[in-house]
């Protein structure tokens, strides 16, 4: 094979400046999941969701305290023969009816718990964003890695900049 001196030039060139570009971009990591363990903001956020959701159950330990009453009740006065059909019909009817509320203020207390923590914990993820980007572009890192979602296997040399975003965050 006959190369000419521009070839090799230019292919010579061309590798000097993959080299060049490959070892000047830089890499960081960091783990996402302990910024968030160890963040003052989730540990508030958690607290509060803590509370609210008590407040939730409590009202609904009272739904099925009620519903309790009411089926003793029932049960009571079916064994005394205090009832007649028509009676236990309607009975097991309200029963039923209270059941039933049960079971939708089940399913709406997970919807109001998981909007509650979307509420709560989505300004701050937001504001963990900000700063892992402003990091980011003042570090002038080519990308960084998080390591809490096991999605990185391999990493040569990379720093972990969790104490940079926790200052910049203020934690």
């Amino acid at each position: 094979m006959n190369y000419s001196k521009k070839t090799i030039l230019t292919f010579f060139l061309a590798a000097f400046v993959m080299v060049a570009t490959t070892t000047a971009q830089k890499f960081g990591h960091i783990n996402s999941q302990q910024l968030l363990v160890e963040s003052p903001l989730v540990k508030q956020a958690d607290a509060e969701l803590k509370t609210f959701q008590e407040g939730l159950i409590t009202k609904g330990q009272t739904m099925v305290s009620t519903f309790e009453k009411g089926y003793n009740a029932y049960v009571a006065e079916v064994q005394a023969g205090g009832l007649s059909k028509v009676q236990m019909s309607q009975r097991e009817s309200e029963l039923a009816k209270s059941q039933e509320a049960i079971q939708r203020y089940e399913v709406e207390v997970q919807q109001k718990i998981a909007v509650k923590r979307e509420e709560l914990y989505k300004p701050i993820l937001d504001k963990a964003k900000v700063a892992i980007d402003a990091i980011g572009k003042e570090g002038s890192y080519t990308m960084i890695f998080d390591t809490g979602t096991n999605g990185l296997l391999f990493a040569e040399e990379s720093e972990d900049l969790l104490p940079k975003v926790k200052a910049k965050l203020g934690w």
